[in-house]
């Protein structure tokens, strides 16, 4: 398991987090992955990658612990990227793009004006069938990935910064500035309003009905969807909370923040206990500003560890993921699309991800 950061100070850090009795997190790499400040990160079983103001995507090969590469379609700060399996990942720029690439070739199989002005979010739906993106002309697009085009059109009153589909696909939310809708996929209409006293930089969906938010102060609240109240709220850091990421490990609910005191830290939840504040599992001071986050979980290891038997299982639903994927197409691939053939990927001498220098952490300390 790899908590993977990016910072202001282009740097993107890796930490090898151990579940234990406590649990542990030990630095395990840092990377100068960019000339510019990391804005976006995204993870899938193998690799990790990021995005920038530099206007470049950088890839990282987690198993082999090597720079993979760099795509270069955007013109613009890359503003968002979600993978849809191990096959396909969408990004999202300033220059109001959505890019499809897959991942075998890293090719860019379609590019896309989807706004007018900036992509500020998109949000995959957990079919692959359908996506969802919300940009500065004030639109909510919902594209149909099967056919590879826009299926409707949206208008906002203003311009939402966040979207976000649920785990089971049955509701999503957008976020402006201090405001949460929820809508309803079935009637494309708002359910309810969840409202903030700070701006809401980061949220996350902890079950099919429970959302964690995270804005410019130091709290995270849990909110339902269904009645709009808050649940629970706790203070998690010293300054504003830039990211959230969650996920189950041995039936073991794991919430991780991060925020722009430097820190990043792991929360252990109960849901039969939501109203309980989250206990602390372990936290990592990285001294730079950090704008992004994520969780790598090495699932190959995972299941070596498991026996031969749930090995064998775990392969046979990996095997039939696999085959839904092909059956979705999500693959955009349009020969004519001009744009696509503009750029492509440049792939460097392959490099080792370094492990954390002293001298490096000096500089950090002192940018930050």
């Amino acid at each position: 398991m790899e908590l993977v950061a990016g910072c202001y100070e282009q740097v993107l850090f890796g930490f090898a987090a151990r579940p234990a009795e406590p649990w542990t997190v030990v630095p395990d790499f840092t990377h100068h992955a960019h000339s510019a400040s990391l804005s976006a990160v995204a993870v899938n079983n193998r690799y990790v990658v990021t995005g920038s103001r530099d206007e470049t995507i950088q890839i990282y090969d987690m198993k082999k612990k090597i720079e993979h590469g760099a795509l270069l379609q955007h013109n613009g700060t890359i503003t968002c990227l979600e993978f849809y399996g191990t096959a396909h990942l969408l990004s999202g720029a300033e220059d109001g793009l959505i890019c499809i690439w897959n991942t075998k070739r890293w090719e860019c199989l379609k590019s896309i004006k989807a706004h007018k002005g900036h992509v500020t979010s998109l949000s995959i739906h957990p079919s692959g069938k359908l996506a969802l993106s919300v940009g500065t002309d004030k639109t909510l697009r919902t594209w149909n990935l099967v056919e590879g085009r826009s299926a409707f059109i949206k208008n906002l009153k203003q311009n939402a910064h966040i979207i976000k589909w649920s785990p089971d696909g049955e509701r999503y939310v957008t976020v402006t500035t201090n405001k949460v809708d929820i809508y309803k996929l079935d009637t494309a209409s708002i359910t309810g309003t969840i409202t903030t006293e700070k701006r809401v930089s980061s949220l996350r969906f902890i079950t099919d009905s429970i959302l964690a938010i995270a804005g410019d102060d130091e709290i995270i609240r849990f909110y339902s969807c269904d009645s709009q109240k808050c649940l629970c709220e706790f203070k998690a850091h010293e300054n504003r909370i830039k990211d959230i990421y969650s996920f189950e490990k041995e039936g073991q609910h794991v919430i991780v923040t991060a925020s722009s005191d430097g820190y990043i830290k792991m929360w252990t939840l109960d849901l039969n206990k939501i109203k309980d504040v989250p206990s602390l599992l372990c936290e990592v001071n990285t001294k730079a500003r950090l704008t992004c986050l994520a969780v790598w979980l090495d699932r190959a290891s995972e299941m070596k560890e498991n026996s031969d038997k749930a090995a064998t299982s775990s392969q046979a639903n990996e095997d039939e993921k696999s085959s839904i994927v092909r059956k979705n197409k999500v693959c955009w691939t349009d020969k004519s699309d001009k744009t696509v053939k503009r750029k492509r990927k440049i792939t460097p001498e392959k490099q080792k991800l370094e492990a954390p220098l002293q001298k490096k952490k000096k500089k950090w300390n002192s940018s930050a």
